[in-house]
């Protein structure tokens, strides 16, 4: 084997495994991102209200999107659901009956949003792009782990895509995936917010010590400034080592290079 060989012999290779890389991702990517699916804006707990924005990416070449369909389930229903103003969409908001009331508030509902549809007032989705519904959702249930909220994508072109297959334990992905909504645990506020503000007596009692003794404040700041300079210092340690790795790996390179080339000399 010729020294000139060699350069060449590690570029095809280089070359290869790139190729394959970014087919890898240009696959995986597209898997990951060519269904109708819905995404909280935050937490989306049990009991609490949320914002989620439901993503709507066109998978055709040659028609835009004109019209989505989602549906929700009356077995648990939502009492509220308001669709954000989308530029260049109508929305539409139809509720249906429910078999059993729901209450909310001290109050019974006798009906509750079944679905809601957005019509292209213009050119809608073009080929290669997407788009982002946002919801306002409320009251979310409690008895359940997650929503599954069917859904219908309508082409120019009057090709119609139901998203309205639900995903079965063990089982592969289905061809057309419904947009599940993952619910997580309850929170103390059912209105979003996780955190709780602190209680008036602990307030006081605070204000009673600082009051006390006047050094609370100094040692608060110093804790304050240790905690600051602790993470400063892991923030630089890191990336001196990541360089240091970035060296490291370019010299085994250059190593294994010159060990071929004097392997084939």
């Amino acid at each position: 084997m010729s020294v000139s060989r060699i350069p060449a012999r590690i570029s095809t290779r280089a070359a290869l495994a790139g190729g394959i890389a970014l087919s890898s991702v240009v696959l995986l990517s597209g898997t990951a991102f060519a269904h109708v699916s819905v995404q909280p804006q935050g937490e989306a707990a049990k009991g609490g209200y949320a914002t989620v924005n439901i993503k709507v990416p066109n998978e055709r070449d040659n028609a835009s999107t004109v019209k989505l369909e989602v549906n929700f389930p009356l077995d648990h229903p939502l009492a509220s659901v308001m669709p954000q103003p989308v530029p260049g969409w109508k929305a539409e908001v139809t509720k249906s009956k429910l078999d059993k009331p729901l209450e909310l508030h001290g109050k019974k509902i006798n009906e509750a949003v079944s679905k809601v549809t957005w019509t292209a007032d213009g050119a809608g989705i073009a080929p290669g792009f997407f788009q982002t519904f946002p919801l306002s959702l409320g009251q979310l249930p409690e008895d359940v782990d997650q929503l599954v909220l069917k859904s219908i994508q309508t082409y120019s072109n009057k090709e119609v895509v139901r998203w309205i297959e639900e995903q079965k334990e063990g089982a592969e992905e289905p061809q057309n995936p419904a947009p599940v909504l993952k619910l997580s645990a309850a929170s103390d506020d059912h209105h979003g917010g996780g955190a709780t503000a602190p209680s008036a007596t602990a307030t006081a009692s605070a204000g009673e010590k600082a009051g006390h003794d006047g050094k609370a404040g100094d040692h608060e700041e110093k804790a304050a400034a240790a905690s600051s300079s602790s993470s400063s210092s892991s923030d630089t340690t890191a990336r001196i080592l990541g360089v240091i790795g970035i060296l490291v790996g370019v010299a085994g390179v250059a190593f294994g290079v010159l060990a071929g080339r004097r392997r084939s000399a």
